[in-house]
């Protein structure tokens, strides 16, 4: 890959997942941990234009010991507690600089690259005919649990706009252009978890703005620490999906189905019944080891399982019944310590 490219873009990595481990030291940590990972990288962290660092009040000399494991100045840029996961990314864009970096990658503190990601991200934009948006492979680890739960939370399908394309990306794991994230970025929505990536992948789309995927770019994205936040991300994720069902809905059903945008429940639980289905079928199509025989209808148990709790969220939802703060789902964090 050319050196011109990393040298023309900017790496965003936030925190803000990391706000439900024990306290700052946990942040330093992990921050410290993925660092030394990402200097060890085949394209380094001193290859890039700019790294920008969200935080909620690191102490300096933890920055310095930061900068000091990068080999390379960083900028820190501290938010406040209220900041949601992303906005954070839109406030770590707008730190960026224009005049240097012409593309802008986003990573999570709580993720673990592999060796060779952030070259794999980079690599297709090397070119004339680079792409805009490059998406790349995020999964939870290769137990029985990590496999099940990558086919619910990190499925991508299919672009009709290119070849290899994805309709979908995730926001731990992406690199635009400066200019389409300028003009798209992350719109502001309430009441939900994560699902802002799922609707600028659908505008991107309506746009015929094409997004491709690299699967060799992978990241590994921690599973929560306790049961406790095992129950609370499914959850969240089946609430989610109450305010993703008018935009699917108004994307792909034809205008008779449009009523299902608005009928309660019933377009949330179809929502989520087709991604059941989906997520069956992903088992051994995600680029993680091969799961066989006993193992296979283990995994298998455990999507019906999680399916249901996110089922189960998803009516509650619809009936009117939130979670506690649930206006607040968006700067909701688990304690991920990895």
């Amino acid at each position: 890959m050319s050196t011109a490219v990393a040298a023309r873009t900017a790496l965003v990595l936030e925190t803000n997942n990391l706000r439900g481990g024990p306290g700052m030291e946990f942040v330093s940590a992990s921050l410290q941990r993925l660092v030394l990972l990402l200097g060890q990288q085949t394209l380094p962290l001193t290859a890039l234009g700019q790294v920008v660092i969200l935080h909620d009040g690191l102490p300096p000399h933890i920055c310095k010991s930061i900068e000091r494991l990068a080999h390379r100045q960083i900028d820190f840029v501290e938010i406040e507690d209220y900041t949601g996961y992303y906005y954070a990314k839109n406030v770590g864009f707008d730190a960026t600089d224009a005049a240097r970096c012409d593309y802008v990658a986003f990573a999570d503190a709580d993720c673990l690259p592999a060796a060779d990601w952030l070259e794999r991200l980079l690599e297709p934009l090397d070119g004339p005919d680079g792409p805009s948006v490059v998406a790349g492979r995020t999964s939870y680890d290769t137990s029985l649990t990590g496999i099940a739960l990558t086919t619910l939370d990190f499925m991508y399908f299919p672009s009709p706009l290119r070849p290899g394309g994805t309709r979908n990306f995730y926001a731990n794991n992406v690199v635009f252009r400066r200019d389409v994230f300028e003009r798209y970025s992350y719109q502001a929505l309430d009441g939900v978890y994560r699902l802002d990536c799922q609707v600028l992948g659908l505008r991107l789309q309506a746009e015929g703005v094409p997004v491709c995927y690299e699967a060799r770019a992978h990241t590994q994205h921690r599973l929560p620490d306790t049961r406790r936040e095992w129950f609370k991300l499914r959850w969240l994720r089946g609430q989610d999906s109450h305010g993703l069902t008018p935009l699917l809905v108004k994307t792909y059903m034809p205008a008779p189905m449009q009523w299902l945008a608005h009928s309660g429940p019933i377009g949330p639980l179809c929502v989520l019944a087709s991604r059941l289905v989906f997520s069956l079928r992903a088992i051994n199509h995600q680029d993680l080891p091969p799961v066989r025989g006993v193992r296979w209808l283990g995994a298998a148990a455990l999507v019906l399982a999680y399916s249901a709790i996110d089922m189960t969220g998803a009516l509650f939802r619809s009936l009117g019944v939130h979670t506690p703060r649930h206006s607040k789902a968006h700067v909701q964090a688990l304690s991920y310590h990895g």
